[in-house]
């Protein structure tokens, strides 16, 4: 399964780290999601043919969240 990184310089606190991590793995198709606290960047894994790359930038998107 293929492994994508996103940097969001804009998501302040553990809670809201956890809050998306959790968010974005009940999204079908994502398997993991891991935020790195020192660089800012989320590793997420997912099924290519569940869920298409875009999909999953427009859901980080929808929770409030800009992607660098």
């Amino acid at each position: 399964m293929p492994v994508s990184t996103f940097f969001i310089k804009d998501i302040n606190g553990e809670k809201q780290i956890q809050d998306l991590e959790v968010f974005l793995t009940k999204v079908n198709g994502v398997e993991r999601a891991l935020f790195d606290t020192d660089d800012h960047e989320i590793k997420i894994e997912y099924n290519e043919k569940e869920i298409e790359l875009k999909k999953i930038v427009e859901n980080i998107e929808g929770q409030g969240f800009q992607i660098q």
